[in-house]
């Protein structure tokens, strides 16, 4: 693995963990989301979900990307065959601090990865021109690659996705958004992010299409679930409407290397 180059936006070069979709259902619209949502793995093993928001650019959270791995990213074709690429480059945001957990760590939880060559044609990435917000209350939609259920790792990769209810902002270490099942609210556990969904897409329908609202940063176990259980109950959100300006940023920073 090369060694890091590091710039004010914390940039990594690469040589050659995370939570998924509780009660979703599969995607298997070769004009549905397959065409945005993509998935992350690492020579670890680790998995973690992404959003194309260029045909050579991912968004996801920065613990994904905090193993010392190699890592590639897949998305699937109109025939729903992978596709795989290398990750060359990272941006991590500079507030976000490695070793520790996303719920408990103060910066935000986002990266941007530059891929070694563009997705083709049957790929679409959402658009960041115009990031929505949305009012508690408002249903959004969870996409992802990770597990069904907590210990069911064979389960991954397989895109799903779901229908929560946004409860609005929160300040937890930092800004987020909470979205839930709407019948269980995280009393008992319902539909949500899991294992293998960080980093993953949460959408707003627009009458333009699916717009990216912002990425699955960690998921909790429901209220009377045991408190080992990751999966099920609330699923925190970094918003794009407040990172764009960084996001840009590290765009332009990606494009100079």
């Amino acid at each position: 693995m090369r060694a890091p180059l590091l710039l004010s936006l914390f940039i990594f070069t690469f040589g050659s963990p995370a939570h998924a979709v509780i009660g979703g259902t599969a995607d298997r619209d070769p004009d549905g989301l397959r065409q945005s949502v993509v998935w992350i793995e690492n020579s670890s093993g680790e998995l973690c979900t992404g959003a194309l928001v260029r045909a050579d650019l991912v968004l996801t959270a920065a613990h994904c990307m905090m193993d010392h791995a190699s890592y590639r990213v897949i998305g699937v074709n109109r025939a729903f065959k992978p596709e795989k690429r290398r990750v060359t480059a990272a941006a991590i945001h500079p507030s976000f601090e490695p070793g520790t957990a996303p719920r408990k760590q103060p910066g935000v939880d986002l990266a941007v990865l530059k891929l070694e060559r563009p997705l083709g044609k049957q790929f679409k990435p959402f658009d960041l021109s115009k990031p929505p917000q949305v009012d508690a209350g408002a249903m959004v939609t969870l996409a992802g690659f990770g597990v069904l259920g907590e210990n069911r790792k064979h389960t991954a990769r397989l895109l799903r996705q779901t229908s929560l209810i946004s409860l609005g902002p929160a300040d937890s270490s930092n800004k987020i958004l909470i979205i839930t099942d709407r019948d269980r609210l995280a009393q008992t556990t319902g539909l949500g992010a899991c294992r293998g969904d960080s980093g993953g897409p949460v959408l707003a329908a627009t009458q333009q299409g699916y717009q990216l609202l912002g990425t699955v940063s960690w998921s909790s176990g429901a209220l009377r679930s045991p408190p080992s259980a990751a999966c099920g109950g609330l699923t925190a959100v970094t918003p794009m409407a407040d990172n764009l300006p960084w996001i840009e940023k590290s765009i332009g920073a990606l494009d100079d290397l």
